[in-house]
């Protein structure tokens, strides 16, 4: 992995800032230091304190700029910046006493009347200004890089958003899925009447879920759920035993919140690009995963300190044939959760499985 520049870290190249600032800081430092001298217009002793004021700001300058990069990297986030502050005036301490020591024996050679003018308290000082000056120009031109890319990735996933339920209402609601339920409930009416009325029953229901939430951001899981049996129930009549639903461990998790219709679509998923026959069933686990398990056997890794986490497993047996996508499906699902929580939509292949990890979310947090 290559290691991070200034640039990646902190989102801006500085290469101009330092050209322009460094020259400019070290004449303010030069006429904080040797103010006297360039009263007396002692210019044989100024050619030799510019340079070497030259040299002091570009050590400050380089040594707080790498210890900036770093503590950036570690502490990213705007509401961090106490963290960044904190620590950079630690350094600042350091490298004051550092920079100091290490020229002012270059100072003592070249210009030996330095130790008697400028005084330390006015060394401290010029530092400490040049320094702040630094640091906030760099917080400064971050924070605004930051709220600009924030401004254009929100307006980017509002319009994705948009989209996606649009899109997403249009693969919900596809004609495929009405015209297999209705081939489906044809077949019922004649065999089993009393069949044939419970599957309008739930076939109502699904759709009547779709349109009442098609724009709500979340839902409670128990809700989700409770549509994804009745969708489930139609799958069943359609497919039979060649299509195998398991749900397990969801009871302690019911009063999360989730992303509407986002089984519903994973399931789509997974039916269309698997084959379902009687010898080889697809076989479509829901469970909770919870943050204390370290190790699952899923290979979904999760953070020790998130919420739980929803996991869609089937097995994988693909199709032969080229599918066509959309490209709605999982990019919709990951679209609305980017507006919602900073935890991501994580995706697992393996050999024997294809593996969705569904971050749940507190509604209380919302």
């Amino acid at each position: 992995m290559n290691k991070k520049c200034f640039q990646d870290i902190v989102g801006f190249d500085d290469k101009w800032i330092i050209i322009v600032g460094l020259p400019v800081a070290s004449v303010l430092i030069s006429l904080l230091l040797f103010n006297e001298y360039y009263v007396r217009g002692d210019w044989p002793f100024l050619m030799v304190c510019i340079p070497m004021s030259f040299v002091y700001t570009g050590a400050f300058w380089f040594a707080l700029r790498w210890a900036y990069t770093n503590i950036r990297l570690k502490y990213p986030h705007a509401h961090q910046i106490g963290h960044r502050l904190v620590l950079m005036l630690l350094v600042f301490i350091l490298v004051n006493f550092v920079v100091n020591s290490l020229l002012k024996a270059v100072f003592s050679y070249l210009i030996p009347v330095h130790q008697t003018h400028p005084n330390q308290i006015v060394i401290f000082i010029s530092a400490l200004l040049m320094s702040s000056f630094i640091i906030t120009l760099y917080e400064a031109l971050a924070f605004y890089l930051q709220l600009q890319r924030a401004t254009a990735e929100k307006a980017d996933l509002e319009r994705k958003n948009v989209e996606s339920q649009l899109e997403g209402l249009r693969n919900q609601v596809n004609p495929h899925f009405l015209f297999n339920s209705l081939n489906t409930l044809i077949y019922l009416i004649p065999e089993d009447p009393n069949k044939a009325v419970r599957f309008v029953q739930q076939l109502s229901k699904v759709y009547r879920y779709v349109l009442e939430s098609r724009e709500t951001r979340v839902i409670p899981l128990s809700e989700e759920l409770d549509y994804l049996q009745s969708y489930v129930y139609l799958l069943k009549e359609r497919f039979g035993e060649n299509l195998v639903v398991q749900t397990s461990d969801l009871q302690a998790i019911k009063g999360m919140a989730i992303v509407p219709l986002s089984l519903q679509m994973l399931f789509e998923n997974a039916i269309k690009h698997n084959v379902i026959s009687t010898e080889k069933p697809l076989t479509i686990e829901v469970f909770a995963e919870h943050p204390e398990q370290k190790t699952p056997s899923n290979g979904v890794k999760t953070d020790a300190h998130s919420s739980p986490t929803l996991i869609i497993r089937n097995n994988l047996q693909r199709k032969n044939q080229i599918m066509d996508s959309t490209g709605v499906g999982l990019e919709n699902i990951r679209a609305r959760y980017q507006m919602l929580t900073e935890r991501n939509v994580e995706t697992i292949v393996s050999h024997q499985y294809f593996t969705v990890a569904l971050p749940l979310i507190e509604l209380n947090h919302l």
